[in-house]
């Protein structure tokens, strides 16, 4: 299976599309080119991705892998905010050898709902491991708010990246930072309306796990030993 496939073609593959993506739309481009450029056959190409959309997974568990070898724990003791702001730029580094490329598909990528669909997955997988980078956990009752804030705060700092052309990536920067007070304020009002309604919430299932008791006796009168898996039948 593709985890058996040698490393550089799989990196030939991806950066293949990348570069026929700086200079050609999308939807223009066919795998047999994709695997020409790669120096690869087709039966290469199917073993190592099964599309040309997830050759763009393949970037992204790319640079993956490069931020989070490279991400140390140097600001361990800094605020969460810092540490996310530190990861994802180093995930804007990581990537700009392919900004030129990137800049033509997302444009390319408006018009086609499927890819886009597959790569949120993507986004979310990528995010998910860039916050366990950052130290900062994706579990408990706030998790999946943590893993969505995190998706829209880099998809909407992409976009100024994108266009960034400047080497300091000043407003990249800016962008970012502006992101993820936005996000943190999102985050501590969810949090206070958790611990708000955190009553409420107790009162809900005691009367749930009352309402379920008189029924649950009920069915065990009429139907003999619930646990029974005969009784399924």
């Amino acid at each position: 299976m593709t985890t058996d496939a040698p490393v550089d073609k799989r990196k030939a593959i991806i950066d293949a599309l990348m570069r026929l993506a700086a200079t050609r739309a999308w939807s223009e481009i066919e795998i047999t080119d994709i695997a020409r450029e790669a120096g690869v056959s087709l039966a290469e190409f199917r073993d190592l991705f099964p599309s040309k959309g997830a050759v763009l997974g393949g970037l992204s568990r790319q640079i993956d892998r490069k931020v989070l070898e490279e991400t140390t724990d140097d600001l361990a003791g800094e605020p969460a905010r810092e540490r996310i702001f530190d990861v994802i730029m180093r995930r804007f580094d990581a990537l700009e050898p392919y900004k030129a490329a990137l800049r033509r598909i997302n444009r390319d990528l408006q018009y086609d709902p499927v890819s886009l669909a597959a790569l949120r997955q993507v986004a979310v997988n990528s995010m998910r491991f860039m916050l366990a980078a950052a130290g900062i956990s994706t579990e408990g009752p706030l998790g999946a708010l943590k893993l969505q804030g995190a998706v829209l705060v880099y998809a909407n700092t992409m976009r100024t990246w994108l266009e960034d052309d400047d080497p300091a990536l000043a407003k990249t920067m800016a962008r970012l930072d502006r992101e993820l007070r936005r996000g943190e304020r999102v985050l501590e009002r969810a949090d206070d309306l958790r611990r708000l309604t955190a009553p409420l919430r107790a009162l809900g299932r005691a009367l749930m796990e009352g309402r379920r008791s008189p029924r649950r006796e009920r069915q065990e009168t009429d139907e003999g030993d619930a646990d029974n898996p005969a009784a399924a039948i």
